[in-house]
């Protein structure tokens, strides 16, 4: 018997509290914040996907980015239990399209993200900078 797929789709306004219960139970609470705040950066991001199976969120991916030349992948999250069936994938490639002439940027500081990202076409670069939040 196979195992059924997520589904990748926009983030709907509906699916604002089972995505931020899913970060929160999974390491980023301090990050998120509250349900309110969470929706706010939401809300100032240009592209955002989750991962949907048997009607509960089991991803997301948020992105911001001009559509023209520059983007910055800033979330990717997968349940532990949906990780290792493509669904990270997936949201990438939804949340960053297949424009050639847009360079993605994101920070893959957490165990395990500089492999998954590197299979999926992204390469260290010593160009980047940061300033860190305080």
């Amino acid at each position: 018997m196979s195992q059924a797929s997520a589904t990748i789709r926009d983030l709907h306004p509906g699916d604002i509290a089972a995505a931020h219960a899913l970060l929160a139970r999974h390491g980023w609470a301090q990050r998120i914040g509250s349900v309110e705040r969470f929706a706010l950066l939401l809300e100032r991001s240009q592209r955002i996907a989750v991962a949907v199976l048997d009607g509960e969120v089991v991803g997301l991916a948020r992105a911001l980015t001009d559509g023209l030349s520059n983007g910055y992948l800033s979330m990717v999250l997968v349940a532990p239990e949906q990780r290792g069936r493509g669904v990270g994938s997936a949201l990438v490639r939804h949340v960053t399209g297949d424009d050639p002439a847009i360079t993605w940027v994101l920070r893959a500081g957490r165990e395990g993200a500089a492999a998954f990202f590197e299979r999926l076409g992204f390469r260290a670069s010593t160009l980047a900078m940061e300033r860190l939040r305080r």
